[in-house]
């Protein structure tokens, strides 16, 4: 029987890392790669994961009852009571505990020893939480008078991560982490630099550290890092339509590397580069809401006058470069949205397809044919001025193929912020461009939707959940559970499935 590894999945939020490893199929037909546990402390982002890791047990073969619940909504069925044997399977697999507590750690600890005791293959992947790395992060514990990194637990998550390895002393791990790791300091020395020595030597266990890189072909594989750099990943690069950086390490245990394995492919096809559009074109139009007082007519009357009031500073300041090229385009949109403004709904369940040149194997991995419906597609509501400013964003993104800058809007659509001229965050309003891929996808998309805007002007809003997970790259039929807020942080914090399969591809190919 082929070689089949069990995977503990740590930190895993919605379970991003988890749905690639268990989607990878090798060339004989043979999934080596099963989720023994998986471990969550968020309560919402459990739930989604609970209800993919009870979807698992059916082998790749929805059961109907699920697709019945998804296509015609309501409430969701009572699992426990349909399929109680599945249901406990998944209960003892989607695990929510906080790791560092003690109580937790014994569970975990014991799981994994279990798993090798029992002479079963095994890998661990995930990641422990970003905040304390990631530069936005630092910026805002830099404004924190009494703020300590030494004291700053989060740095030294990654150490109950290792504490796993150590009790399971597994074949290979991948690690993942934001870019900011790479730079992130405790007193004078870089985390980065005691993170990659930890994880080479575990309770006497050597691991050989690789970085993710690309063969000849085009498609993933293994190398030896030179550089820090080196273990930085571009999602972008692998046909993920988001330019998302983030750290990679991958842990193959010393005493089982056999020969040179950098540099051995996966065997699938180099993935094509793809857009925003690829993955988003398709969607139902949605109208934005009103943070207050929200319906269709007053919706429809607001943004009339935010329109109005875009197309007027841009003709006062017509005479500044590119101002009368996006006055021109302001104003055909502004006719378009009289056409079909009042036609707009604020969510909507009509089937997604896929723009008909979204590459193939993309197509495939998101796509399911029994899926009639789309999932957690509704918009958020917005403050009035900012659909004006939302409308004028996505014009200009249009006209230009950029966002503008801060200096480049016109005065009297400036927000009231007190750095808006700092140059501070001159970006402070970004559009998603059609024919490029999306800005990197973070669970700041919770708090406001500035940075994730719509590209189609008429629209005036920000992007959806599932728009969000298209770029992410979940497949369609991947439920997120919780409140709206909730949804997008965990779709933030996601490591994109599709990635996460050719990672898998490319350490089987290594380890197999």
């Amino acid at each position: 029987m082929a070689d089949t590894f069990q995977v503990v999945d740590l930190f895993a939020g919605p379970g991003g890392l988890a749905e690639g490893f268990s989607s990878f199929v090798s060339g004989q037909d043979h999934r080596p790669f099963d989720i023994a546990f998986s471990v969550e402390r968020e309560a919402s982002a459990h739930r989604t994961l609970l209800l993919r890791s009870f979807l698992r047990q059916f082998d790749g073969d929805l059961p109907p009852d699920y697709y019945e619940w998804l296509n015609k909504g309501g409430d969701q069925p009572d699992w426990s009571t349909d399929f109680p044997g599945e249901w406990q399977n998944a209960t003892a697999e989607a695990l929510r505990l906080e790791l560092g507590d003690p109580k937790a750690n014994a569970i975990v600890h014991r799981k994994a020893r279990d798993i090798r005791v029992s002479g079963a293959r095994s890998i661990v992947i995930g990641g422990p939480p970003c905040q304390a790395y990631s530069l936005v992060g630092r910026a805002r514990n830099a404004g924190i008078a009494t703020y300590e990194a030494a004291q700053d637990q989060r740095h030294f998550l990654y150490q109950e991560y290792i504490d796993i390895l150590a009790h399971l002393q597994p074949d290979a791990f991948v690690m993942e982490n934001v870019k900011g790791m790479l730079s992130s300091s405790v007193g004078s020395g870089r985390i980065f630099s005691q993170i990659l020595a930890d994880l080479s030597e575990v309770d006497g266990v050597h691991y050989r550290l690789f970085a993710i890189a690309r063969s000849p072909s085009g498609s993933m594989t293994l190398q030896r890092a030179g550089a820090p750099s080196d273990y930085v990943v571009k999602a972008e690069q692998y046909g993920v339509p988001q330019a998302r950086h983030r750290v990679i390490i991958i842990g193959v245990r010393s005493d089982l590397v056999t020969g040179n394995i950098e540099g051995r492919a996966s065997g699938e096809s180099s993935p094509v580069r793809a857009s925003v559009r690829h993955v988003l074109d398709g969607f139902p139009r949605l109208r934005s809401g009103l943070s207050r007082d929200d319906d269709t007519s007053a919706w429809v009357k607001i943004a009339e006058q935010q329109i109005a009031r875009v197309c007027a500073a841009l003709e006062s300041e017509a005479d500044r470069p590119l101002m009368a090229e996006v006055l021109e385009a302001a104003r055909k949109h502004r006719s378009a949205f009289a056409r079909t403004a009042n036609k707009l709904g604020r969510e909507s369940r009509d089937k997604t397809p896929l723009s008909d040149d979204c590459p193939a194997d993309l197509a495939a991995f998101l796509a399911d044919p029994q899926l009639t419906a789309t999932l957690n597609h509704s918009a958020r509501g917005h403050m009035q001025d900012d659909l004006g400013r939302y409308f004028f964003v996505s014009v200009f993104g249009e006209v230009t193929g950029e966002t503008p800058k801060s200096h480049e809007f016109p005065t009297a659509l400036a927000p009231a912020h007190i750095n808006w001229t700092t140059g501070k965050f001159a970006d402070r309003f970004r559009v998603q461009r059609w024919d490029r891929h999306a800005t990197t996808v973070t669970s700041h998309i919770s708090k406001d939707g500035h940075y994730f805007i719509h590209p189609d002007p008429t629209q005036c809003r920000s992007l959806t959940v599932r728009e969000a997970a298209r770029l992410q790259t979940f497949p369609d039929n991947y439920v997120f559970l919780g409140n709206r807020t909730e949804q997008y942080v965990q779709v933030g914090n996601a490591v994109p499935p599709f990635l996460a399969r050719q990672i898998a591809g490319a350490l089987w190919a290594a380890i197999r």
